[in-house]
């Protein structure tokens, strides 16, 4: 069964630009405990790459996070070009990715309900309704 190139190709991005962040930005400037490289869909032409970027915490400097990231994307590329042997060197776009935050917002009702559940009468403790006819 033959594995898909493109698959493999937003395999080999995704983890290189995790690395090329630590070189690009190892100076400051950004958290990057906080950043994580979730998925990388590229173009068949291999000439555009779309990076999606979660960010833990940092609520009100996402943007700024991003113009960082977008500020700082030739560098990236230059990297991912010294270190990926590929016909063309995608040009990457970041976009924020909120996959993971609405996955811990599902996760956090769940506990909730779970937790109330705990609280609730057991079904044989249950009075029955005044207006059942037994």
């Amino acid at each position: 069964m033959p594995v898909n190139r493109i698959e493999r190709v937003n395999a080999l991005l995704r983890r290189e630009i995790g690395e090329a962040l630590f070189h690009v930005f190892a100076g400051g400037g950004l958290d990057l405990a906080a950043v994580t490289v979730t998925r990388v869909e590229t173009a068949r032409n291999l000439r555009h790459a779309t990076v999606h970027i979660s960010l833990l915490g940092h609520a009100h400097e996402r943007g700024s996070i991003l113009q960082k990231l977008h500020a700082r994307h030739a560098a990236l590329q230059a990297l991912i070009n010294r270190d990926c042997h590929l016909k063309y060197t995608p040009k990457l776009h970041f976009v924020l990715d909120t996959s993971i935050e609405k996955g811990d917002r599902v996760l956090d009702v769940l506990a909730h309900l779970d937790a109330g559940a705990d609280d609730a009468p057991a079904a044989g403790d249950v009075p029955p309704c005044p207006d059942d006819p037994q």
